[in-house]
């Protein structure tokens, strides 16, 4: 089966479901046990800045379930505005909110109503003025066309059960020379048909990865050109099916940068 017709026979309703139950108890309750690393260590670990890490909120730094690194990649300066996809708790929108200075804006999205209004009480507390947070889905962005100098997102859009139609987005409310920088869950080679269409591994960011060509000729698809794409061995995987589909199926982390012209 194609990852196009795995899709088809994923019951989205039940993905959307399982996602925000489990990004809700990853708000909620970031000690629990989850199929993936949460936390400063591996935020450290997939190469945040430890003075970066500082100047915001530890809750949103608890709650992190990024699976890479890509600011480096993003290259964000004083007064660009970003939108980050699946902004959860919004540890990295507070990154990108220290990047771009007043004079720039963040706008994160995300569609787990508990994840957004933690991000937006770390925010008041912390005193971000750059920083907001819209209720939306990552393939029907509520924002307008060449609104955005970059997109960024994390460990999220391999939860999608369309693909194409994010990076059509991300590539939609981009400015001409905006960048996409993102970093993701892929394969080397397809997932079998038990993994792609079993909605609770989708959920715990493994029966979504994509493979990697397909991954890139999604983008380029949307009219991005991809620049720049790296491994991240420094993201491990902790669950025995995670362990097990990285092995077999070569499911890896990677970070990129891709150009809309």
């Amino acid at each position: 089966m194609s990852t196009a017709k795995a899709q088809q026979a994923l019951n989205k309703v039940e993905l959307e479901q399982k996602v925000k139950d489990m990004y809700r108890e990853v708000a909620q309750r970031p000690e629990g046990e989850f199929h993936f690393e949460m936390g400063r260590a591996l935020a450290e670990r997939l190469g945040y800045a430890t003075a970066d890490l500082d100047r915001i909120p530890a809750a949103a730094i608890e709650s992190f379930a990024g699976v890479g690194y890509y600011f480096h990649l993003a290259n964000l300066r004083a007064g660009e505005s970003v939108v980050d996809l699946g902004s959860g708790s919004g540890m990295d929108t507070f990154v990108a909110a220290l990047k771009v200075g007043a004079t720039g804006k963040v706008v994160g999205i995300d569609m787990t109503d508990e994840q957004r209004n933690k991000a937006e009480r770390l925010r008041d507390e912390a005193g971000f003025t750059n920083l907001s947070y819209r209720k939306g889905y990552i393939e029907d962005l509520p924002c307008e066309d060449a609104s955005f100098d970059a997109v960024i997102s994390n460990g999220v859009i391999n939860l999608s059960a369309d693909k194409p139609k994010v990076f059509r987005e991300a590539a939609r409310v981009l400015k001409s020379g905006g960048r996409l920088t993102i970093s993701d869950i892929v394969t080397e080679t397809q997932l079998p048909d038990g993994i792609t269409c079993n909605a609770t591994l989708w959920a715990a960011c493994i029966g979504g990865a994509m493979q990697q060509d397909d991954y890139r000729e999604a983008i380029e698809a949307a009219g991005l050109r991809v620049e720049c794409v790296q491994d991240n061995p420094q993201y491990l995987f902790i669950s025995d099916n995670a362990l097990g589909a990285s092995k077999k199926y070569g499911v890896k982390s990677v970070s990129l940068l891709a150009v809309k012209p």
